[in-house]
């Protein structure tokens, strides 16, 4: 149930503004420039580590840029500045910019569609892939993942939580929206047994084709809650309407969502000493409070993790 199995829900939100001034979006082909001096991501300065740019591949480190695939748009992971336009924004954006500037490299990020990710870095078209990939033994058989958060599925509710949704056994005998053929619907399917033991009526689940559809039944009040995907819940409910129309739902026994699995940075199995270089980075970052900051921005702290792991994935 996590932010990228196999395939995407639609987010219903506004774009944000862009929180970095540094662009990567080429072709993957073309040298970004390596950036003069601190970079600024998340209200935070971030300065070359020379102990960790010394750990990167000496390719790397001469090219002076790591290429980086990116399927875009799937806020709030990656996201276009302006629609239509080519600039980028978004966690993993930011989360890249801010691995760069600790690195003394830039991270040049080429939108790229999904299921030609792995295969561009298996091809030696990219280093990196940053797009809410999720961590499983399946792919660790041709990457490596850096381990940078944990999601799940989330419950979105109106502004003040007015039905007291804090559990999904809260959920039982009330209506909720989901959109269909998702791990969503799967996991509101397989709580009916739990709401049975409670002595408690079904879900009464609804089901809608898009999760804006979904998002519109609840702002009508048609339902108490509507499910889908931790980050993308933490995001509308920060931006629809300036962040006072929706409140996410925080169980403390599920702080990544429900179901929530490993979300990793994808690298190339040809470069083992860039995976640890940015392994590394990734726990300066996360150590200064800088991680907590940039998805915080996005509405999505809870995801964050404490410790960078690599192949995380147990499954």
């Amino acid at each position: 149930m996590n932010t990228r199995p196999s395939c995407r829900a639609a987010v219903a939100a506004a774009t944000a503004a862009a929180l970095v001034s540094l662009s990567g979006c080429g072709d993957g082909g073309d040298a970004a420039p390596v950036p003069a001096g601190p970079v600024t991501v998340a209200g935070v300065q971030i300065k070359k580590d020379q102990a960790l740019h010394d750990l990167l591949p000496e390719k790397i480190r001469k090219a002076g840029r790591v290429r980086v695939a990116t399927d875009v748009p799937y806020a709030p992971f990656e996201m276009f500045v302006k629609e239509g336009g080519s600039e980028l924004t978004g966690l993993d954006y930011d989360l890249g910019q801010a691995l760069g500037a600790k690195l003394g490299v830039s991270f040049a990020f080429t939108p790229q569609k999904f299921d030609g990710i792995i295969p561009g870095l298996q091809a030696g078209k990219f280093e990196v892939a940053m797009s809410a990939i999720t961590d499983n033994k399946e792919r660790q058989k041709v990457v490596d993942f850096v381990d940078y958060s944990r999601s799940g599925s989330g419950v979105l509710v109106a502004e003040g939580n007015p039905s007291k949704v804090t559990t999904l056994d809260d959920l039982c005998g009330r209506k909720v929206a989901v959109q269909a053929a998702t791990n969503q619907l799967d996991l509101l399917t397989g709580h009916q047994t739990a709401c049975a033991k409670a002595g408690k009526a079904k879900i009464s689940i609804q089901t809608f084709p898009k999760d804006s559809d979904a998002q519109l039944a609840l702002r009508a009040g048609k339902v108490v809650a509507q499910v889908l995907t931790k980050p993308a819940a933490g995001w509308v409910a920060k931006t629809a309407d300036s962040g006072g129309t929706f409140d996410l739902v925080e169980d403390p026994a599920a702080p990544g969502g429900y179901g929530a699995s490993p979300n990793g940075i994808a690298v190339s199995k040809q470069l083992p000493e860039l995976t640890d270089a940015i392994q590394k980075a990734l726990q300066a970052l996360i150590d200064e409070g800088t991680l907590a900051l940039v998805y915080n921005q996005y509405g999505v702290g809870s995801i964050a993790v404490e410790t960078a792991t690599k192949n995380a994935a147990v499954d």
